[in-house]
């Protein structure tokens, strides 16, 4: 690490980290304390020492105010599901993390499998500017598109609004599933959710170099899996080292 490259990170001084709690796999608040923690967290405090600098904590309550913050380099980093709309913006890491996307229905609703959602007349919930807004957004050609103001707010939308289909993060589902009674999973998955970090595509080349061998590094060492444990978070995989 050289001078240009701390300052590539640190233009105001502090490593100022996008964290954003609508992905519980990856952030929270403790209940406690109210201080914000997780996996993310983790790998921004980490990256910080490093730096040898400073970590202010950017925090959101959606994966869009988390993406528009580093793109509009109000942060230096943050933690995205790889995207090629948020690309625009943003330069990726090779994913830390893997997650799965499920649907949630009724317990009564005929749907049975994920290739029956994408028809005519199925409303399907998700959370606005989420990981799985822009993948459906591409991918329904039939069904239509439902946005609650967050993921963690889609459950709640999907009963208030008596729609077809919830969509997101597996584990949220099912804790919602669990707290609220008749509903269940659809088997399977509809996608499989990158995780990665990212910084704005502004900052300079060997910043993001650096930034991607961090990730490959605290994959190799177990730090990463070892976060994952730590968390309680099952569900979730560490990603595969990059090509």
């Amino acid at each position: 690490m050289n001078a240009e490259i701390k300052q590539a990170f640190t233009p105001t001084g502090a490593l100022r980290a996008s964290i954003n709690l609508g992905n519980p796999i990856l952030a929270h608040r403790n209940a406690q304390t109210g201080e914000p923690g997780g996996v993310s967290v983790d790998l921004a405090r980490e990256f910080a020492q490093l730096l040898g600098v400073p970590l202010e904590l950017v925090v959101f309550d959606t994966a869009g105010k988390s993406v528009e913050a580093v793109t509009n380099e109000q942060a230096d980093i943050g933690f995205f599901a790889v995207d090629p709309v948020r690309g625009a913006g943003i330069n990726f890491t090779a994913p830390y993390v893997l997650i799965e996307g499920a649907y949630l229905v009724e317990q009564g609703s005929p749907l049975k499998q994920n290739e029956e959602v994408d028809r005519a007349g199925t409303r399907v919930v998700v959370g606005k500017g989420s990981a799985y807004d822009l993948y459906l957004t591409r991918e329904l050609r039939q069904a239509e598109i439902v946005r609650a103001p967050s993921s963690p707010a889609v459950v709640d939308t999907f009963r208030e609004q008596k729609l077809d289909v919830a969509a997101g993060v597996k584990q949220q589902l099912e804790a919602d599933a669990a707290r609220l009674g008749g509903l269940r999973l659809l088997p399977g998955r509809f996608m499989v959710i990158q995780q990665a970090m990212g910084l704005p595509k502004s900052r300079p080349a060997q910043a993001a170099s650096f930034l991607a061998d961090y990730v490959e590094r605290q994959k190799a060492s177990g730090f990463v899996a070892e976060a994952l444990s730590r968390h309680g978070i099952q569900g979730a995989s560490v990603a595969p080292a990059a090509a």
